[in-house]
């Protein structure tokens, strides 16, 4: 049991966890944009999200020589590794989707690092954080992908993006919800300037807009609807019963576990 539970925490603050998110997120775009599946995207996007959240997460431990926990160098070898798999993939991708991804890197340093004055990175800018994770999620699962495969910028990738971005913003306030107790205040996150309350009435608010866009695609897959009507019911009971007492595995496993929860969703009805 002890080996169990070791395995699974390394699973999920290793980043193996969210990669597997991000990696639905970026299936979900092939499949809908009718994309054969090609290795070095998905794999790109898969190991690069794990080297990228944990040196998000654990960059400030080495810089600032904190003790390092046996988990934590054996995630750091593994980063390390990951490293190398999402840097060979790269070499595959196409010379536009290289030049995007260099910007999303860019970003992920700018947030974790701190180069700008009192040692402070874009992440402890107040409100920005939110927008920053959103963005670098809608880009890499929705605009990458489209990009290696030479589909141009359409009204129908337009509102893809802004979909993802939006679900992405939802996920992340209930994550707000659950942190509102720890979270720093100066940090002023959305539950911490509005409520907790107030916070999962926004949240069920945007899953309309999220919903909705749907009907504007150029053509309507009902069986998607189908799938989204799941994923938002799905979503929004999520939102409903987060509250800042929650373990945090409700948020790093099962809130994280939504894009899956999609991905299988439109496989299964598109099966019939």
């Amino acid at each position: 049991m002890k080996a169990l539970k070791a395995i699974f925490h390394f699973y999920i603050h290793g980043s193996i966890h969210v990669a597997f998110s991000v990696l639905s997120l970026l299936l979900m775009t092939l499949h809908m944009f009718h994309i054969p599946f090609d290795v070095p995207m998905p794999a790109f996007a898969f190991f690069g999200t794990i080297t990228g959240y944990n040196f998000v997460k654990y960059e400030s431990l080495f810089r600032n020589k904190r003790h390092i926990t046996p988990e934590i160098k054996a995630i750091a070898i593994m980063s390390s590794l990951t490293l190398l798999a999402a840097g060979a993939s790269f070499l595959f991708l196409e010379r536009k989707t290289q030049l995007v991804s260099l910007i999303f890197f860019a970003l992920t340093l700018l947030y974790t690092v701190p180069f700008f004055p009192k040692k402070k990175n874009m992440r402890n800018w107040v409100g920005i954080k939110i927008y920053m994770v959103a963005l670098c999620w809608a880009g890499i699962t929705t605009l990458l992908p489209l990009f290696d495969a030479g589909i141009a910028v359409s009204t129908d990738v337009v509102l893809k993006f802004i979909q993802r971005f939006l679900l992405v913003i939802i996920l992340i306030l209930i994550f707000e919800i659950i942190d509102s107790k720890d979270d720093d205040p100066e940090l002023m996150t959305v539950p911490q300037k509005i409520g907790v309350q107030k916070t999962k009435w926004l949240n069920l608010a945007l899953l309309l807009p999220f919903f909705c866009l749907e009907f504007f695609k150029s053509d309507i897959d009902l069986k998607q609807l189908g799938a989204n009507i799941t994923l938002v019911i799905a979503t929004a009971l999520f939102t409903i019963f987060a509250t800042p007492n929650r373990p945090k595995y409700y948020t790093l496993f099962w809130v994280e576990s939504i894009p899956i929860f999609w991905l299988g969703l439109v496989l299964l009805v598109s099966t019939f």
